[in-house]
C-alpha cells in the first residue's frame, strides 16, 4: 500500500476530487442550474479520462472508482430526470394485478384507492413527480422493464427511496455485467481490455444511468452478452438475449437486418432465419402476461409519439422543421416524423447489403453507423439514448461517441426555466461539433472504403 500510494499520489488526487464532485452532483444540484451541472460534468469528464490514461493497467483501481461513483448515487433522489415516478407508478400497478399498458396515470390518479403496497398514499405524489406529460400517456416501457420496476416497487416497499435504491441497485449490476462480457469481448477482438472504462468511468454513463435512473445499461448489458456468445458461435442463446434486450428498449431492433451479411459469412442464411425467430418469440413471450389487442394499440400510441410529437435535442428534424416553418409557416413534426423513419429504414438497408460485416468487428462498425444514423434522424434524442452508440464505439476504431456523450450534456441548458425551452445555439453547438469529429474519423479511417464488398 504504501509504494501505491508513493507513486499513485496524482491518481488517488483525481479520486477524491472525483468523489466531491459526484457528491455535488448527486446532493447539491438542481436541473435548472446548468452552469453548475456543465462545470461539474466537465470537471468530472477530464478526472475520469486523465485517471484511465494514468491508470490503464491497474484494472481493480480503475473497477474500486467506478463501483464507488456509482454508489455515491444510491441514496439520493434523481434529479435530472422524473422518468422514475412513472417507473413506481408502473410497477405498483403490476403488484395489484393491473395491467400498466391499458390505461394512464391520470386515469388512475383519482379513480382508485389501492392500499395494499401503500398506492393510496404516494399515487398523488408520483403521478404530480412525473409531469404532466408521463401521466396524459400510457407507458412505452417493454415487458422486462415493467418486472424490474414490479420487484423494485415491491422491495421498496411504501418509501419512494427505497424502490429508487433496488432500481439502481439493478442498474449497477447491470454495468457490471457489461465490464465482465465486454471485458472478454475485448479480449477476444485482440483490442486493449482497459477500452471498456472508456463507457464504464464515463461520467455520462454514472450520471444518466445510476444517477437518472435509465435502463439502457440493462439493455446493453444482455446486448454485449449477446454479441460475445455470437463471437463464440453460440447464435441460439445469442438470440435469447437478444430477445431480452430489446425487451427492455427497443433499439436493438435496428441491428437486426446489419446480421444478414454476418451470418451468411460465418454461419448461414438458415440459422439466421432462426435466429430471428428466436429473438421475436423471446420478445413476444416476455409480452404475453400483458398482451391484449388494447395493449397493442396503445403501446404503438405511445411510440408514435416520439416519432410525430415529441421532439428534444434533435439535430436534421430541427433543420427540416425550420424549412418546414419557411414553406407552410408551421411546425410540420407529424409529416416530417413520417419521412425520417423511412429515411432511416433506407440507410439501414444501405449499411446492410454495402457493408461487408464479414467478421464481428466490421459487423459491430456497421452497428455503430446504423445507431447513430437512427439518433441523427430522430425528432428525440434524449441524453441517456447516447449510451448505446457509446458502448458500441468502444469495441471499434471510432471515438466520435466519446465526445458525443460529452456534448449531449449541453441540451440540459432547455431546463433553465421552468418552461422547457431549447437552446439552438447549443444543440447546434453540440451536432456541429460531432458531425466535424464524426467526418474526420471516416476520412481518417477510410472506414466505408475498407469495409465495402
Amino acid at each position: 500500500m504504501p509504494h501505491f500510494l508513493k507513486y499513485h499520489k496524482f491518481s488517488i488526487l483525481l479520486v477524491l476530487t472525483g468523489i466531491v464532485f459526484y457528491g455535488a452532483f448527486a446532493y447539491h444540484l438542481e436541473r435548472s442550474d446548468f452552469i453548475k451541472l456543465i462545470g461539474l460534468f466537465t470537471g468530472l469528464f477530464l478526472i475520469s479520462f486523465r485517471l484511465i490514461q494514468l491508470e490503464k493497467n491497474n484494472f481493480w483501481f480503475l473497477v474500486g472508482f467506478a463501483l464507488l461513483c456509482r454508489l455515491i448515487f444510491l441514496p439520493a433522489i434523481p434529479n435530472l430526470s422524473q422518468d422514475f415516478y412513472r417507473f413506481i407508478w408502473d410497477g405498483k400497478l403490476i403488484l395489484e394485478n393491473i395491467n400498466p399498458y391499458l390505461s394512464t396515470p391520470n386515469e388512475f390518479s383519482t379513480a382508485f384507492e389501492l392500499s395494499k403496497t401503500g398506492f393510496r398514499r404516494v399515487n398523488q405524489e408520483l403521478v404530480l413527480g412525473m409531469g404532466s406529460l408521463s401521466a396524459g400517456n400510457f407507458t412505452s416501457y417493454p415487458p422486462i422493464n415493467q418486472l424490474l420496476f414490479a420487484i423494485s416497487a415491491f422491495l421498496g416497499g411504501k418509501n419512494i427511496l427505497g424502490s429508487v435504491i433496488m432500481m439502481r441497485i439493478f442498474i449497477i449490476l447491470a454495468d457490471f455485467g457489461i465490464l465482465y462480457f465486454g471485458k472478454k469481448l475485448l479480449k477476444n477482438l485482440n483490442l486493449p481490455t482497459y477500452q471498456i472504462f472508456w463507457f464504464l468511468l464515463n461520467p455520462f454513463v454514472i450520471i444518466e444511468l445510476t444517477g437518472n435512473i435509465h435502463f439502457e445499461g440493462l439493455m446493453l448489458f444482455f446486448f454485449v452478452w449477446a454479441l460475445y456468445l455470437l463471437q463464440k458461435k453460440k447464435w441460439f442463446w445469442s438470440a435469447v438475449l437478444f430477445g431480452l434486450s430489446i425487451s427492455i428498449k427497443l433499439f436493438p431492433l435496428i441491428f437486426l437486418p446489419l446480421l444478414l451479411n454476418f451470418f451468411r459469412r460465418n454461419f448461414n442464411l438458415k440459422k439466421l432465419i432462426i435466429f430471428y425467430t428466436i429473438t421475436g418469440v423471446t420478445f413476444l413471450l416476455t409480452f404475453l402476461p400483458f398482451l391484449s389487442s388494447e395493449v397493442i394499440q396503445n403501446f404503438s400510441a405511445s411510440l408514435s409519439l416520439w416519432f410525430q410529437k415529441f421532439e428534444f435535442n434533435a439535430s436534421i428534424y430541427y433543420i427540416m422543421r425550420w424549412i418546414g416553418f419557411q414553406i407552410k409557416g408551421f411546425n410540420m413534426i407529424e409529416t416530417i416524423g413520417k419521412i425520417l423513419p423511412f429515411l432511416t429504414f433506407l440507410i439501414i438497408l444501405a449499411l446492410t447489403f454495402f457493408r461487408k460485416n464479414k467478421s464481428l468487428k466490421n459487423l459491430l462498425e456497421t452497428m455503430l453507423f446504423g445507431i447513430t444514423t437512427y439518433f441523427l434522424l430522430a425528432t428525440t434524442v434524449h441524453p441517456w439514448y447516447i449510451a448505446t452508440p457509446l458502448l458500441i464505439s468502444v469495441f471499434t476504431r471510432f471515438r466520435y461517441a466519446i465526445l458525443w456523450s460529452c456534448m449531449v450534456m449541453l441540451s440540459y441548458s432547455a431546463y433553465i426555466f421552468p418552461e422547457v425551452k431549447e437552446n439552438l445555439w447549443l444543440i447546434a453547438i453540440e451536432y456541429f461539433a460531432l458531425s466535424g469529429y464524426l467526418l474526420y474519423e471516416i476520412l481518417q479511417k477510410k472506414a466505408f472504403l475498407s469495409s465495402r464488398r
